[in-house]
């Protein structure tokens, strides 16, 4: 049989062999696995000579399946066959010398060496190459919090409890010093960090994986890449100054958004989608975005300024509404006559209150289950934010999710409140003096031109007072409307369009 005719014939009869790799369920939305297309695309982001420069070192300091360093190690057996052509000396530099891991559990560590050795023991006979010690250059070892007079992890912020298992989420990487687990500086250091440590009593998980990122660019290495979620972009609780650190560092090469996360992890939801990013050390300058508003969507990188604004507004398409709006003359945000979070100082699930008005009462709004309700509270047990009980108010809630696919309301229905009133943490207000005041400004909320403002600044289901800083005051005597509005900000076609493909009415 011709060498033609036998290429044909193993065509037809290939099968494919699924990766197991694929098919591994993540542990939670807040440790994810990678995809192996996914962990390619973030090291196609990588300069094509790290694959072919021996002296290299990789790290992935969140090892979970281990599949950036198998897909590296991939790479770099390509990427070597010059410098070592016999296969076996080539798997010895580059198994032994050039990759490692920090596993961020055993069992991590168990599946990394599964993946990147054929077993999950470094010195067995079947192993890739063989180490001296069970756990070759992919390592986990224990690792303590350590707490403050605040009781806080000085290194990830976890609040100190009566947990019985006080040393959860020590992630060796974050916990123990690098040296005493790899002596040794790294060029390239990518991965896919834990992204939130469950909440201790509080109402909203604390994020980690900034502390991650920033641990690895204080190493210093040539280059780092990771998958993390896009909601530091914009909102996220405590990540002002790493928000701030990361729009204002020009070393961030790279950025790829996907607004949608199952984009990037099928059937995994993390609101407000996820990006991976590569920091490069060497450079310096504007930062080449990628931004995938839906599913499958592969657009053209633009370049930008990362910093232009406090938070970044993903979509590029918006940038001109926006400079128009903020721009405009005697322009004031509607955050100035609006309520911070716990105004009164109740949260959500605050329920010293009763359901029928007595003497002396005032009425107090809040949610239960999903159901809109109104209670009565004594006055006197209002002790903070007194100026406002007397306020007409527009309320509206505090959370709204995002479905993900097509346009969306971006906040809940608000609903006025004539005077008195306070609530629980679920809403924020905005308030004025008199019924019409607040007609106007109930008008103005409804509007899509409204909600696209607060769209800009919103990425998770959670929407602060900052949240509404681009939104612009207006003269509280009429009631408003999109066409009224569209043509005092002299916003084109297509910037109307742009508006309405993305914000639902709400009637």
């Amino acid at each position: 049989m011709g060498a033609s005719k036998r290429m044909i014939k193993s065509l037809i009869t290939f099968k494919h062999k699924p990766d197991v790799l694929d098919a591994l369920a993540s542990l939670s939305t807040d440790e994810v696995f990678t995809p192996p297309l996914v962990a390619n695309r973030v090291l196609d982001l990588l300069p094509e000579n790290v694959w072919s420069d021996p002296s290299k070192r990789f790290l992935d300091p969140c090892t979970k399946s281990g599949v950036f360093l198998r897909e590296i190690a991939k790479r770099l057996i390509v990427g070597l066959k010059e410098e070592f052509p016999n296969l076996e000396d080539r798997h010895e530099h580059i198994f032994k010398n050039m990759i490692f891991g920090i596993a961020i559990s055993r069992l991590t560590g168990l599946l990394s060496r599964r993946t990147l050795y054929y077993t999950k023991d470094a010195r067995s006979d079947i192993s890739v190459v063989k180490f001296d010690s069970e756990q070759g250059n992919v390592y986990f070892g224990p690792a303590s919090h350590t707490f403050d007079k605040n009781g806080r992890c000085s290194h990830c912020g976890k609040k100190n409890s009566a947990s019985t298992d006080i040393n959860k989420d020590a992630y060796p990487f974050l916990h123990r010093p690098l040296k005493e687990i790899f002596d040794m500086n790294f060029d390239v250091i990518v991965g896919n960090p834990p992204y939130q440590l469950k909440s201790d009593g509080g109402t909203r998980d604390i994020p980690i994986y900034n502390h991650f990122v920033n641990y690895a660019k204080e190493l210093s290495p040539e280059y780092v890449a990771m998958i993390i979620p896009s909601r530091w972009m914009a909102s996220g609780l405590g990540l002002g100054k790493f928000r701030k650190d990361m729009l204002s560092d020009e070393r961030i090469k790279n950025l790829v958004d996907h607004h949608i996360s199952d984009d990037v992890f099928p059937d995994v939801n993390i609101m407000g989608g996820v990006c991976y990013f590569l920091w490069d050390r060497g450079y310096s300058g504007s930062c080449s975005v990628t931004h995938s508003s839906f599913k499958n969507s592969r657009p053209e990188p633009i370049e930008r300024v990362l910093n232009e604004y406090d938070v970044f507004v993903r979509d590029y398409q918006s940038l001109s509404i926006l400079k128009k709006v903020i721009e405009s003359e005697q322009f004031l945000p509607m955050s100035e006559i609006m309520s911070v979070d716990k105004e009164f100082g109740w949260t959500s699930n605050f329920s010293d209150f009763h359901d029928k008005a007595r003497k002396n009462d005032v009425p107090l709004y809040y949610n239960r289950n999903g159901k809109r309700s109104i209670g009565f509270i004594n006055s006197k047990k209002v002790s903070k934010s007194l100026d406002l009980i007397d306020k007409w108010k527009v309320m509206v809630p505090q959370a709204r999710g995002h479905s993900g696919v097509g346009p969306q309301q971006v906040i809940g229905f608000p609903f006025v409140t004539p005077s008195p009133s306070v609530c629980t943490q679920t809403y924020l207000f905005f308030y004025g003096d008199d019924e019409d005041t607040v007609q106007s400004i109930y008008s103005f909320v409804k509007t899509r031109f409204f909600r696209f403002l607060v769209s800009l600044r919103k990425i998770t289901q959670h929407a602060t007072r900052s949240t509404y800083n681009w939104v612009p005051q207006q003269d509280w005597s009429t009631l408003y409307t999109d066409e009224y509005l569209y043509r005092k900000y002299s916003l084109s076609e297509k910037e109307i369009e742009h508006i309405e493909a993305n914000v639902l009415p709400m009637e």
